[in-house]
């Protein structure tokens, strides 16, 4: 009897097992389908084909080159986003051009940088504008992504987002609500929303990026003579100039030592008499020769 009651809860729990895992097999398809059914009513043949576009290239003048380009650009609605002009000096003279006057001798080159975005329909007439430009092209380059997968995954978990809120906010309306989930999952659901945003703008407007340059250049300007050696006087005003200094010199210098009269006339009279006492010093030490 024992030994039937235990086959019997065997079968039970077979037969329990059995409908669970058909439950949860059931469930994942149900999942798959509906995965398949918002992919189905995706928009997934539309493509998202972003392009980014270089160019180096040598012109006879740079600024006049970037006024043609931004000529350009607005003609066919784009917008420049970023420019520079750089000029790097690689050797300088100064040469006499007059009394007062220098005549400067600079060698230079100058590249520009320009950053742009165009619609995407009109990059190919630009590139052709810009090479009628140049003197020469030194490279060019195109790159081409498709973003159509990443625009589809970003709507779709965006959506789940949108649902996922939903039910919280249901289940908040009887639960305590889980303030901190729905606002991260709002956060990431604005997120996927901007991705899409600019995976739109990059895929209307493309992005260019122009590297252009000239030649050396070499440019002379009259320049102020700086060298104040060149503004002194000539040799005989200076001359001249340097006698009449040396004169009031030696006057003052008279002067001076007319100052100093009673040091000079004290020296003097100090020196005649030592004179004097040497003299007869000298003249008692003489002995006077003995005839034979």
């Amino acid at each position: 009897m024992k030994r039937h009651f235990a086959l019997v809860a065997l079968a039970a729990m077979i037969f329990f097992g059995c409908n669970s895992e058909k439950k949860a097999e059931m469930a994942d398809y149900a999942a798959a389908d509906t995965v398949s059914a918002d992919l189905s009513s995706t928009d997934t043949a539309t493509e998202k084909m972003t392009k980014t576009a270089d160019m180096r290239f040598r012109v006879k003048d740079v600024q006049q080159t970037k006024q043609k380009l931004s000529e350009t650009l607005k003609k066919q609605d784009g917008l420049v986003m970023e420019f520079s002009i750089n000029s790097a000096v690689k050797d300088t003279e100064k040469v006499k051009f007059s009394a007062d006057s220098l005549q400067e001798i600079t060698s230079y080159t100058t590249d520009g940088y320009l950053t742009a975005r165009i619609p995407a329909e009109h990059l190919d007439e630009f590139t052709n504008a810009i090479a009628g430009m140049a003197v020469f092209v030194d490279n060019q380059s195109l790159k081409m992504e498709d973003r159509s997968l990443a625009y589809v995954e970003n709507k779709l978990k965006a959506e789940n987002r949108q649902q996922a809120v939903t039910q919280i906010n249901k289940v908040a309306s009887k639960k305590s609500p889980n303030v901190q989930s729905a606002l991260s999952l709002k956060d990431d659901y604005v997120d996927r929303k901007i991705q899409n945003l600019a995976i739109d703008q990059q895929v209307k407007y493309s992005t260019i990026t122009l590297n252009f340059y000239q030649d050396n250049t070499v440019k002379t300007m009259i320049v102020a003579n700086d060298n104040i050696f060149d503004y002194k006087p000539s040799f005989f005003r200076r001359l001249g100039l340097n006698l009449t200094d040396g004169w009031s010199y030696f006057k003052e210098l008279v002067l001076f030592l007319s100052k100093l009269w009673m040091f000079f006339s004290t020296g003097l009279i100090a020196f005649f008499i030592i004179r004097y006492y040497t003299k007869k010093k000298h003249a008692k030490v003489i002995i006077p020769p003995t005839g034979n």
